[in-house]
């Protein structure tokens, strides 16, 4: 497989672009860094040739000078060159970094549950961090000594042409035998970057599990599972490190024969009396200087073997584009919404596939009236949850429309649409940040006295005193902890600040106890007031507030009517899920 270097320049270009200032400083001092090297030899050439000659001494100690002078503005500007360089190039990896998180971010739930949080770190991480390696040398080697090459040739050139043409012929074969081998083994880069990711899937997989793994005495096969990863990771680095030395080795044949070639030429020319000794120590020099930028593009040709890799698995992951796109936008009214959906269909498998696959819900058909509250049943696997990510938008119907107050979702942008809307699931994610970031999703334009009237409204006033440092206080790991009861009341209040037109709340008092869930059901009353809302339950106390009732079954309404209808109608299934036990029916 061959990149073209415009696909790596492509990855950092926009970002090395707003630094056109730096960078444009950073290819002067870098020009100027590769002339006081060319011309260091030239003023070492002129002092031999001064010191067999008899020059004044006064002459000769002005040469020397003069070297010294230029050999330390070299390592100075060397310095800046690097110092630059590392600087931009982290600049723009960086701001690379955060564009993919963003994407990443943005891509839907599809893409989230085929990749696993510990792959997607490694590749907007650590593949990253292996281009900022790259393009913080990239700049002092490949370019840089490409440029040294170019000087130190035109320098031979200028001495003697024959000279200059035979390093210019040895230069093209090795950079051409360099450029043969390139990506040689960058199958195997590419190969060891995935199964370093696939490692650290496995990782991220077993700390979240620690628990189940040591309850269940499965340490032994996170272990043998962590050997067998690392094997694959050593198997692919052994066969690259093979092809490197492959790389190495030519490389090295290819100088031994350029030297050969400095020290004869140098010494026939001498012999014919066409140069002087001064002259054969610039060719031996100038040989020597030219080793250095053959060597450093055969490194940095190695590189491109990790780096073509992380290329291609970050080009990938930039070129997947979300299914779920932004709408135009539209203005939803400040008021409970109206929900209908009009013959939805959805399946979890890839578009191509739906018509070999069970659809997760299939023709759904209903309408819910502005400020009306939906109780939602159905058995396991019946496409309950389904349904609330489809108003959410965390996925988008396969057929059919999902419209609020009659405007299709897709027609909104995601920001209003979800500004809008406020989903409670029974897994409250806390971050480990204070109390207030943890309410407020880190929004500062909530105000604390919003923040405390909320929570004043929920009765946790109390559960705030508690804390050592009231809303500064730190929930998470190594920090405060809740309860789950704690946790969900919580998430009760971030819907309070939103102020949602219409609410899902997902099975979010199943983790309850009574005494907790007294205090929720309080909590729901003020907050399905003036709001139109969906409630996922399998308990009954739970849709006692419901007008309307919903039961699917494999994803089709089984039934759907108003709740006290459905009630006083014997023959309907809710009359008879209330007779018979709804918990353990529909469990």
């Amino acid at each position: 497989m061959t990149l073209p270097f415009k696909a790596y320049w492509d990855l950092l270009s926009e970002h090395i672009r707003p630094q056109r200032g730096r960078f444009s400083l950073l290819i002067l001092l870098l020009l100027g860094s590769i002339g006081l090297r060319v011309i260091n030899p030239q003023i070492m050439r002129l002092f031999i040739d001064d010191a067999l000659a008899g020059s004044p001494l006064q002459t000769l100690f002005s040469t020397a000078l003069a070297f010294i002078g230029v050999a330390l503005v070299q390592q100075v500007v060397s310095v800046s060159v690097t110092y630059l360089g590392e600087s931009v190039a982290w600049t723009a990896t960086n701001a690379l970094r955060t564009g993919l998180a963003w994407h990443a971010l943005n891509l839907d739930m599809r893409f989230h549950n085929n990749h696993t949080p510990g792959e997607l770190i490694e590749r907007i991480d650590g593949d990253v961090t292996e281009m900022s390696t790259f393009f913080s040398q990239f700049a002092i080697t490949l370019l840089g000594n490409g440029l040294l090459l170019i000087g130190i040739l035109a320098a031979l050139f200028r001495e003697d042409w024959r000279a200059g043409l035979a390093f210019t012929l040895f230069s093209a074969i090795a950079i051409l035998l360099l450029n043969r081998f390139k990506d040689i083994a960058l199958p195997h880069h590419r190969a060891r970057r995935q199964a370093e990711a696939d490692l650290y899937g496995f990782i991220e997989e077993q700390l979240a599990g620690t628990e189940d793994i040591r309850s269940s005495g499965a340490m032994d096969f996170s272990i043998r599972e962590l050997y067998r990863f690392q094997a694959a990771i050593l198997t692919h680095d052994r066969k690259a490190h093979f092809k490197r030395w492959l790389i190495e080795n030519v490389t090295g044949l290819a100088l031994t024969i350029g030297s050969i070639l400095a020290i004869t030429g140098g010494y026939w020319l001498y012999s014919g009396g066409l140069i002087t000794i001064g002259t054969v120590y610039l060719f031996i020099n100038y040989i020597s200087l030219l080793e250095e930028p053959i060597w450093a593009m055969t490194h940095e040709i190695e590189s491109f073997q990790t780096i073509g890799a992380c290329v291609e698995r970050l080009s990938e992951l930039r070129a997947i584009q979300p299914e779920v796109r932004d709408g135009p936008g539209v203005e939803f009214p400040d008021r409970p919404l109206a929900l209908t959906f009009d013959n939805v269909t959805f399946s979890y498998s890839d578009a191509e596939s739906i018509a070999i696959s069970d659809p997760v819900l299939s023709g759904l058909s209903f309408h819910l009236t502005a400020g009306s509250v939906l109780g939602l049943l159905g058995r396991t696997g019946s496409g309950k949850t389904t349904l609330a990510r489809l108003v959410f938008r965390l996925y988008d119907p396969s057929g059919g429309t999902i419209a609020l107050e009659g405007i299709d979702l897709r027609v909104a942008a995601l920001r209003d649409l979800r500004h809008r809307i406020a989903i409670v699931t029974q897994d409250v994610q806390l971050f480990r940040a204070s109390v207030r970031d943890n309410l407020t999703f880190f929004d500062r334009s909530i105000s604390d006295e919003h923040i405390l009237a909320a929570l004043e409204e929920l009765e946790l006033s109390e559960w705030l005193r508690s804390l050592p440092h009231g809303l500064d206080s730190e929930l998470g790991i190594g920090a405060y902890s809740l309860s789950a009861g704690e946790a969900q009341l919580l998430a009760f209040t971030r819907v309070f600040l939103r102020n949602p037109r219409l609410i899902i709340l997902d099975e979010a008092s199943s983790r309850l106890d009574p005494a907790t869930e007294q205090r929720l059901e309080r909590a729901m009353d003020k907050l399905l007031h003036n709001r139109t809302a969906i409630i996922i339950a399998h308990r009954l106390g739970t849709v006692q507030r419901a007008d309307q009732i919903m039961i699917l079954d494999q994803g089709c309404i089984s039934e759907y009517g108003s709740r006290l209808q459905l009630i006083n109608n014997p023959g309907s299934r809710f009359n008879q899920l209330l007779q018979t036990g709804l918990e353990e029916v529909l469990a």
